[in-house]
């Protein structure tokens, strides 16, 4: 078996026994399926909702830096209102809808972003 130590590649004795073999899907749940038989989301949200901007502003507000959401299209005001008592709550800051517009008092744009991006938005840090 003097064959330079070169192992053979043309097959040979099967591998043996499949060890999944015996397992069976009866009894497991059914996944729901969405349009297009793709998979619903968890949270029953759609996924792609559209990109907003997340803005530091400071300027007219006495130095004071404000997160501004802007952008968004396709939803009404009291969603955005909505978003907001979320992102006030996660960010312990005050905050408003104000002219089609979120603003969270401080630099919270990370927080805000996440917030978005589990609301189906896709979020842009835009400026400052």
């Amino acid at each position: 078996m003097n064959d330079g130590g070169k192992v053979s590649v043309q097959g040979g004795a099967a591998l043996g026994q499949n060890p999944f073999g015996a397992l069976s899907a009866a009894g497991l749940p059914v996944a729901p399926v969405g349009g297009a038989g793709r998979p619903l989301v968890a949270s029953g949200v759609t996924k792609n909702r559209g990109r907003v901007d997340i803005l530091r502003e400071t300027a007219g507000r006495g130095g004071k830096t404000v997160t501004v959401v802007t952008n968004f299209t396709g939803i009404g005001l009291p969603e955005k209102e909505q978003l907001a008592k979320k992102m006030r709550n996660a960010c312990g800051a005050g905050g408003t809808v104000k002219d089609g517009r979120i603003e969270i008092q401080g630099d919270r744009r990370e927080i805000v972003a996440k917030i978005l991006t589990e609301a189906g938005f896709r979020p842009v840090l835009a400026g400052g």
